[in-house]
């Protein structure tokens, strides 16, 4: 028995990772740092409003969109449809502020990450060179 070890990068730690529906997985952004377009969230709001931000790393799916059953159409267990989704706004990269009520934290490979649904998102800065 041959054991492959495999070497953890930034890029495929989170391979294994599927976040599901409506929600995002968000690595909190330290205090100190600032994005290139100058935002920048003071202590002091974010101990007060609760309100945090990180920049996304991985997003769901998106909204299930209900199928569409047609009374004329009677085959019982036949093939079922593939589920559809409303895409999310958030992309991989965004810096998202955030509603810290809603997020749940989760340690994974000795890093601090936050899962949140989109409806606790309160905007995205999406920056290109990211």
């Amino acid at each position: 028995m041959h054991t492959i070890q495999m070497r953890i990068s930034e890029k495929n730690k989170l391979e294994k990772i599927i976040i599901v529906g409506d929600r995002v997985l968000i690595k909190p952004k330290t205090v100190r740092d600032q994005t290139k377009s100058g935002l920048y969230l003071p202590p002091g709001v974010q101990q007060k409003e609760k309100v945090q931000e990180g920049y996304i790393m991985k997003v769901g799916p998106g909204y299930p969109i209900p199928a569409d059953y047609g009374y004329d159409d009677e085959s019982w267990g036949g093939e079922e449809e593939e589920v559809r989704y409303i895409p999310l706004q958030a992309r991989e990269g965004d810096l998202a502020i955030y509603l810290q009520r809603d997020a749940i934290e989760i340690s994974y490979l000795e890093e601090r990450y936050f899962i949140v649904p989109q409806s606790a998102v309160l905007m995205l800065v999406r920056e290109e060179d990211l």
